[in-house]
């Protein structure tokens, strides 16, 4: 097992799984001498492992009042899973404690929060509902994205999740390329409108390109890749 904390660990894994060096075009349309595909590090067993608990712990840090964590499928699908899984296992151990030795717990019991997945268009079928799972009227709740380049995905999830009804109170995204994708989700952030017992919603992230690039270098530094 690693001694490293689970945001190292997580680092670590996407840069030796999902960083590839080359000559790509993105979704976006720009080019990139690199690729991110953090799915490879999201679907992979530990990765999704410490993917969740870095976000579950980022959401209660930032968005402690979140109900439910939700994104545009299918780059947050195993985000969301797994930051719901987190939560049903934080709630776990807290009630195997309490159990255990009720003196030594003072924290107030952890709440859970589910998922949900917004697809890209409504279904021609059955419900035609576009918003999969939770789906509460009113309901704060946090958007997640593994990569942002030009915000576009996470914006679409946004939208859709406040047409649903419920009300976005925040951003979480990975990876932040940083190639102006921060600057548009704030954008439309900035035009939900705020309530009198809330912040207005942020956008966090959990890493840079620039992160992912170093901790790659340095992976290759102590392997003696090339």
């Amino acid at each position: 097992m690693s001694v490293d904390s689970p945001r190292t660990a997580l680092l670590d894994l996407i840069a030796t799984l999902s960083f590839t060096p080359g000559d790509f075009l993105l979704a976006s349309g720009q080019r990139s001498d690199y690729y991110i595909d953090c799915r490879i590090t999201t679907l992979h067993a530990e990765g999704g492992r410490l993917a969740g608990i870095v976000l579950l712990d980022l959401i209660r840090e930032h968005f402690p009042s979140a109900q439910a964590v939700g994104g545009l499928t299918m780059g947050a699908d195993p985000l969301v899973s797994n930051t719901a899984s987190a939560s049903a296992w934080e709630l776990a151990d807290h009630t195997e404690m309490l159990a255990f030795d009720p003196d030594s717990i003072s924290d107030p019991e952890p709440a859970l929060l589910h998922g949900f997945l917004v697809r890209k268009a409504e279904k021609t079928h059955g419900t035609g509902r576009r918003i999969e799972g939770f789906l509460k009227p009113g309901a704060p709740v946090v958007i997640v994205d593994d990569v942002c380049t030009t915000g576009g995905s996470t914006i679409t999830a946004i939208e859709a999740t406040r047409d649903a009804g419920m009300n976005v109170i925040g951003v979480l995204c990975l990876v932040d390329r940083e190639q102006g994708g921060r600057d548009h989700i704030e954008q439309a952030l900035a035009e939900i409108p705020a309530t009198d017992d809330s912040s207005p919603p942020s956008f966090v992230s959990v890493f840079t390109a620039k992160d992912v690039r170093a901790a790659r270098k340095q992976l290759d530094s102590a392997t003696g890749s090339k």
